[in-house]
């Protein structure tokens, strides 16, 4: 398939800036593989196509504040820092986006508050540069108390503090993703304890979700474009609930794109999840052969994104396009503060 087939039009009216007051409360588009029939539930019922010895697999990576608004040296100018990866915790070295970047060069110093600033060392890209941040005491602690919430750039409005627990998932457990696992957003507290209730096994992976899902495809030939790299943990108390509910054969919920690519990455040849830990850059697009997921929960995704070519894989390309076609139709709400479809 070629990138120009995942492309599709929306009323940009539709990308929701907020989202709905309760968590659980949006809309759920149902999609079912072996009839092709859609059919429309409120986000709060998805336990009923749960059955005991089930299992819910999220992703519990905690996003942090990464976009930093500061003021360089001498001249004041007002300069964001993007941050995106850690390099070297021992070295404090990070790898970031600045903008605007033409006022920012190698050796400039950025300060961000009395107890934290950087210095430029080096060039990676047009907008990318490598700092070193000299402050004193814990880093994530200070960023918590000057960084903004890292919405992405479809959402046309600056950060305000309600997103700081909106854009995070109730599970959210471990610092270091720029980007939240969005699907994971729909889940209330009360929500899981029901399915834990009724005899689902909810367990969590990590994959700190990077700047890169962002990230344009810019070649037609899928075949020829590169993930970026994303660190993953599957830690052995999910590969033991996984392998059991497939040894049952029960069916195993994914909640969400990055929690299908941690899971995918990390199979053995008898189709069982191994505990595994480090980086991935698996891209999934039509056809692909998947080896965990059962049902995959998600959000509605920008059009030639690859978090749009991997539901396609797995929900059949024309299925999905129809899928598409009538939530757009029926005004769901779309992307990261959106509606939600789970796939069956």
């Amino acid at each position: 398939m070629k990138l120009s087939d995942f492309d599709y039009n929306f009323p940009k009216n539709l990308v929701a800036k907020y989202p709905v007051d309760e968590r659980d409360q949006s809309r759920l588009l149902v999609i079912h593989r072996d009839t092709g029939d859609v059919e429309h539930r409120t986000f709060a019922d998805i336990h009923e196509y749960f059955k005991k010895g089930d299992a819910l697999v999220l992703n519990d990576t905690k996003v942090f504040p990464a976009r930093l608004i500061g003021r360089k040296e001498k001249t004041n100018a007002k300069i964001e820092v993007f941050l995106l990866r850690e390099l070297s915790k021992d070295e404090r070295l990070w790898d970031v986006i600045v903008d605007p970047a033409r006022k920012v060069r190698i050796g400039n110093k950025i300060y961000f508050s009395d107890k934290l600033m950087c210095e430029v060392i080096d060039n990676t890209t047009s907008r990318g540069r490598t700092v070193r941040f000299n402050y004193n005491g814990d880093f994530f602690k200070l960023i918590d108390n000057v960084g903004q919430t890292p919405l992405p750039p479809y959402i046309k409005r600056d950060p305000e503090e309600s997103d700081k627990d909106n854009y995070q998932t109730v599970y959210a457990r471990q610092v270091g993703a720029v980007a939240a696992p969005t699907a994971g957003l729909h889940f209330s507290k009360k929500l899981l304890g029901r399915l834990k209730k009724k005899g689902v096994s909810v367990t969590s992976v990590l994959l700190h979700i990077g700047h890169g899902t962002f990230r344009p495809v810019e070649v037609e030939d899928l075949t020829k474009h590169k993930m970026d790299s994303e660190y993953y943990e599957i830690p052995p108390e999910a590969c033991s609930a996984v392998n059991k509910t497939k040894e049952a054969k029960k069916n195993v919920f994914v909640c969400g794109t990055s929690t299908v690519r941690a899971l995918e990455s990390s199979v053995t040849t008898m189709r069982q999840l191994a505990p595994t830990r480090g980086w991935t850059d698996k891209f999934i697009y039509p056809p692909y052969d998947f080896k965990i997921t059962d049902k995959l929960i998600t959000n509605f995704h920008q059009p030639k994104s690859t978090l749009l070519m991997l539901v396609a894989a797995f929900t059949d390309y024309d299925l999905m396009m129809k899928a598409y076609k009538k939530a757009i139709k029926d005004k769901y709400r779309l992307f990261s503060y959106g509606d939600a479809m789970i796939i069956i």
